[in-house]
């Protein structure tokens, strides 16, 4: 299941046919990188190829993707960043996407940016690591590519495997679905998932796309982060793509659920 994720990260909404035994990076360069030319004019004639645009959709795609520090990697001003953002989201490429403060019976802050959301993961990939060095590879040279994406594809994958944990948690919630979901962030902590079910059940969660198995710190880190947001958490939850210690393992209750790719069999499938 691990590497039905590792693949959906680069290749979700990209309307071919994955096969799964050959190598990531060999799958990349024959239906990307080998398709340069064709991929970019499919996606310029949904995106209308502005340059301001593109520049744009790179910032959100290798950044934090707050509207504010999008817009500032592309060099624009929020005015101009907005417009092109109704654009974008107009020809659906991106979606706006903000903070679930209401799960902390707090009003919207304004001060706080909105957040901006791809709307398939293979558009995020093509932004993040093919159009920013695109020069190189029209020219099929791809070392620049390689050595972008190996620097970057941990922290890259993080945001994908939140985007399943959420799907994932909806699902698990049978008995007492969940109503509310999305993300919960401030000027001092981002939770990568908050929801509600029909009961009222506040759910907290974090998300950790790393080789290494998760410790009880990652649990005590998530209830201090939601201590500060004002979260009264009946539900934690944590989603690790490589296991957890024992120590956690041992912490599993009603109160704690614990999950991993194995998880996400369903939404894959």
């Amino acid at each position: 299941m691990e590497t039905a994720v590792q693949y959906f990260i680069v290749f979700g909404g990209l309307n071919i046919k994955i096969d799964t035994t050959k190598p990531l990076l060999e799958l990349i360069e024959k239906h990307i990188l080998n398709e340069y030319t064709n991929l970019r004019y499919e996606i310029n004639t949904i995106s209308g190829g502005y340059k301001v645009d593109h520049a744009i959709l790179t910032g959100i795609a290798q950044g934090d993707r707050r509207t504010n520090s999008s817009f500032k990697r592309a060099f624009v001003s929020f005015e101009e960043g907005m417009k092109c953002v109704e654009k974008l989201v107009d020809r659906g490429l991106i979606e706006i996407e903000s903070s679930q403060h209401h799960l902390a019976k707090k009003r919207g802050d304004d001060k706080i940016s909105k957040k901006l959301l791809f709307t398939t993961p293979f558009l995020r990939f093509w932004f993040a690591f093919v159009s920013p060095i695109y020069k190189g590879i029209k020219e099929k040279e791809y070392k620049e590519f390689y050595e972008l994406y190996e620097n970057k594809q941990a922290e890259f994958g993080n945001f994908i495997f939140e985007e399943l944990a959420m799907e994932c948690l909806r699902d698990s919630f049978v008995e007492d679905p969940v109503k509310q979901f999305g993300k919960y962030w401030d000027e001092k902590v981002e939770i990568d998932l908050v929801a509600k079910t029909t009961s009222g059940k506040i759910i907290a969660g974090n998300c950790k796309y790393i080789n290494s198995k998760l410790k009880k710190n990652e649990l005590n880190k998530l209830k201090e982060d939601c201590k500060i947001a004002d979260l009264n958490v009946d539900i934690f939850v944590i989603f690790s793509k490589n296991g957890f210690s024992n120590e956690l393992k041992s912490q599993k209750s009603e109160t704690l659920r614990l999950f991993t790719p194995k998880s996400f069999k369903l939404l894959l499938a």
